[in-house]
């Protein structure tokens, strides 16, 4: 008993949204002190870490052949181990700032629905990054738990998470998930999607960075009153020389109408298979939108037109999911009830 009070004292705990686009570390007294994009870059012939996080996102696209800028993560999940892990520890020494006398307990939130090897792949990769103990917790347990949600009552709470590789959709009950589907769909599909379409009707190639600033400026998922364009520079396909064309809100939103029509199906999917008893909450309390998706304009209106009920977008979207797992940090009942084997 001493000594686990020995370490809670001594080291700081961690808490971390390791995400597919983004990783936001939490350490417990401290809040967030982390935001960073999944983004490693490294010497293609020697493997060491050239940048990390912000500094190596803007190398993506633009690095000579002897750097690479990866992405470890995938639809939620780890794609590549050891990146993850060079990742991890990364951060890990970035917030600590110091060398710790004991390694820090961490809680890592993953996808609903990932297979044991991929737990197995998180966890490892933590422990191997410098944690003591490593404790997993569902993504939209966490963005519940975050958004400030009763999840602990027995009334229906439903959360729709919509992260860069992945929406997760879960009702929640008394601590417990009792629906839950993950889509890999995303802000990347959704970046995917504008390239695509830019390529089809322009013959025009723009790199991911332009299409997720597009999807920043124009991106809507119902009309707006705001309309606009913005002129955006690639390479054209036919001649291969640099081109500048202006393209319109519309545009982009008829780009990204399949990827939110699948986000509107595992909705209403969530809805039908929901039980009466929760249902009759879930009507009262509405549908809590968090993630970095949740930002798109006008998706709350048009998941309230879609189903008829009450769409709320979180205090803190981005931050929603990190700040429900650094909250069951310091509740160890509640961390307890939360934690997936």
């Amino acid at each position: 008993m001493f000594l686990s009070h020995f370490y809670n004292y001594f080291s700081s705990d961690i808490a971390v949204d390791l995400g597919t686009a983004n990783t936001l570390i939490y350490v417990r007294g401290k809040g967030v002190v982390a935001s960073e994009p999944s983004v490693v870059a490294i010497n293609r012939d020697t493997g060491a870490i050239i940048a990390v996080g912000q500094e190596a996102k803007s190398m993506l696209g633009r690095t000579p052949a002897n750097i690479i800028a990866i992405r470890p993560m995938k639809d939620g999940v780890i794609a590549d181990y050891d990146i993850t892990e060079k990742m991890l520890r990364h951060f890990i020494l970035k917030v600590h700032n110091r060398k710790t006398l004991v390694r820090p307990r961490m809680v890592i939130c993953i996808p609903s629905g990932v297979t044991q090897v991929e737990k197995r792949a998180v966890k490892d990769s933590a422990i191997q990054a410098g944690a003591r103990e490593v404790f997993l917790i569902e993504e939209p347990m966490a963005a519940a738990i975050g958004a400030g949600l009763p999840i602990q009552e027995p009334s229906g709470n439903m959360v729709v998470d919509i992260g860069g590789g992945t929406t997760e959709v879960a009702i929640i009950s008394l601590s417990g998930i009792v629906y839950a589907n993950s889509v890999r769909v995303g802000g990347d599909e959704m970046d995917e999607s504008i390239v695509s379409y830019i390529k089809r009707q322009y013959n025009l190639l723009v790199g991911y960075s332009v299409a997720e600033d597009l999807k920043i400026k124009l991106g809507s998922a119902f009309p707006t009153s705001e309309g606009g364009s913005v002129e955006i520079k690639g390479r054209d396909i036919v001649t291969g020389i640099p081109k500048t064309i202006n393209i319109s809100e519309e545009e982009v939103r008829e780009s990204l109408k399949d990827s939110i029509a699948k986000i509107v199906e595992a909705v209403c999917l969530a809805l039908e298979k929901t039980p009466p008893e929760l249902s009759a909450d879930i009507v009262d309390r509405g549908i809590v939108l968090t993630g970095g998706g949740a930002l798109l304009k006008n998706l709350d209106k048009r998941l309230s037109h879609e189903t008829g009920l009450p769409i709320i977008v979180s205090d803190d979207p981005l931050k929603a999911v990190v700040l429900g797992t650094g909250y069951v940090l310091d509740d160890h009942e509640l961390l307890k009830k939360v934690t997936i084997e």
